[in-house]
């Protein structure tokens, strides 16, 4: 392929106009570490972005430009509809926001789950969004209630172990034994 072809695509790339990322129908509650992660995405890409003007490829430039400033402009929305959740408020006696919550599977499994705002969330490390099914099943929950976690490859019972709002990263805090 020609090299002139290559720019032209890459020319009619950086001036199309790129959608806007669609901001969640949920309000945007958020634990202190949720929100410095926001702060800190976003002054990242205020860096991104000033180290572009220095390239010479103009074109490539253009397009790094828009792609940055609209996930800046998703950002500074998501900061700004914010709704910063004071976890020292939390009730410590049922799982709400910001809690970690140590659970025993019907498989005799324990697990850590915390319940995050929905840009913190991370299945692997075990935050989970307040909208998602698995918090729905928890949230109200107290200390050896069993909740149903309602999942498209089958129902699994959890019985609740223990909460913990020291922090929203998950803990292994002392409880009561796995016996489900």
């Amino acid at each position: 392929m020609s090299r002139a072809f290559v720019n032209e695509d890459l020319q009619s790339e950086a001036q199309a106009e790129l959608p806007e990322r669609p901001q969640s129908e949920h309000p945007n509650y958020v634990t202190p570490q949720g929100l410095a992660a926001l702060k800190r995405r976003l002054a990242t890409l205020v860096a991104e972005r000033s180290a572009l003007s220095d390239d010479a490829d103009e074109i490539r430039s253009q397009a790094a430009r828009q792609r940055i400033d609209r996930n800046a402009r998703y950002l500074s929305a998501r900061i700004d509809r914010a709704i910063l959740v004071d976890l020292d408020a939390q009730p410590r006696d049922e799982v709400a926001f910001g809690a970690s919550v140590r659970v025993c599977d019907s498989d005799g499994e324990e697990r850590v789950f915390s319940i995050v705002g929905e840009d913190e969330a991370d299945a692997a490390a075990g935050k989970v969004s307040w909208v998602s099914p698995l918090a729905n099943a928890l949230l109200g929950a107290r200390v050896d209630d069993v909740v149903t976690w309602r999942r498209p490859n089958g129902n699994l019972e959890l019985e609740i172990l223990s909460i913990d709002y020291a922090s929203s990263e998950a803990s292994s805090s002392p409880g009561k034994d796995c016996d489900l």
